[in-house]
């Protein structure tokens, strides 16, 4: 039988590393991905990872007072990416280099094979998405990845970045807005 996030937390809190272990194991993925949206590097989302689990067990006594585990993780996560956009603003370095890349992503990455065009096209799409979610401001741009790409809902985001629901939805809205009149501009 599986522990709940809840038990796995108490446990935690109480000294047991073997619950922290599990925790990490837990979410390690879904804040890479999420990381990786945001920042657009493998090297960045990674540090993300080990910096929010790090800031995870240095609040570990804080978390008795946590209601929600998932959200607590996922803003320390996306609070830190932001941090790092706003170092690096101006040095965007995006890589689509798929040597980089860890081995079980090339093997994931691998099973998907398509014709040279849908290759082509589908790089140059994606590449203008990245492009015009780069042009967002940090909250709008983690606010559509969190909605649209990780399929949070309104209130799950508004208690990730610890604002009103009515601020989500207005991000989102505008976010969405600029997007789609970039993407219109450089696909047309």
């Amino acid at each position: 039988m599986t522990e709940t996030i809840p038990e796995l937390v108490k446990r935690f809190t109480e000294g047991d590393s073997d619950a922290f272990a599990e925790l990490v194991s837990r979410y390690q993925k879904k804040i890479y991905h999420l990381a990786y949206q945001i920042l657009g590097n493998h090297l960045d989302a990674d540090e993300v990872v080990q910096e929010s689990f790090v800031r995870v067990y240095r609040k570990r006594k804080d978390l008795a007072r946590v209601t929600n585990f998932t959200s607590f993780v996922i803003r320390i996560a996306t609070n830190y990416s932001i941090d790092l956009v706003r170092k690096r603003r101006g040095h965007n370095q995006v890589s689509s280099d798929p040597t980089l890349m860890p081995g079980d992503v090339q093997v994931e990455l691998s099973k998907n094979v398509s014709t040279p065009r849908e290759d082509f096209e589908n790089k140059r799409l994606m590449e203008e998405i990245r492009r015009a979610l780069d042009t967002l401001p940090p909250r709008q741009k983690i606010t559509a990845l969190l909605h649209d790409v990780e399929g949070y809902s309104k209130p799950e985001i508004a208690e990730i970045l610890e604002c009103p629901e009515a601020t989500v939805r207005s991000n989102l809205h505008i976010a969405r807005t600029k997007l789609k009149k970039i993407l219109k501009k450089r696909l047309s």
